[in-house]
């Protein structure tokens, strides 16, 4: 199985994030896989270039994909409005736009996860 490097910023810098990807001056794209029905809602740690999110939120009728956008929006510092799950309803997989500079997620991370992962 091939390794994926990490994505060149726009500056030329490297992103050592495989989860994260830039999307625009003032938004990046999460990569995320949730695993609902969870004690608490927490992330984990990285698996396959995801970041791997645990929710207590059941998967029915949309209800962990609420407690995601939620999370994730308490957890940055951002208004609801500005998390919005991109791709993956009805998967365990995801795509979130985050209305936040990348590097605001990448301090997250660190902060959460600790050092980005050896690459």
């Amino acid at each position: 199985m091939a390794t994926s490097r990490p994505a060149p910023l726009s500056t030329g810098t490297v992103n050592p994030w495989p989860c994260v990807r830039d999307g625009g001056p003032l938004a990046c794209v999460l990569t995320v896989t949730v695993q609902p029905n969870a004690r608490s809602t927490e992330a984990t740690g990285l698996h396959e270039g995801a970041l791997r999110i645990r929710l207590a939120a059941q998967p029915i009728e949309g209800q962990a994909n609420e407690a995601l956008v939620l999370w994730l929006a308490r957890e940055l510092g951002l208004a609801k409005r500005d998390v919005r799950l991109k791709r993956g309803a009805a998967a365990r997989h995801k795509q979130v736009e985050i209305a936040a500079p990348l590097t605001a997620v990448q301090a997250w991370l660190q902060r959460t996860l600790g050092a980005p992962p050896a690459g």
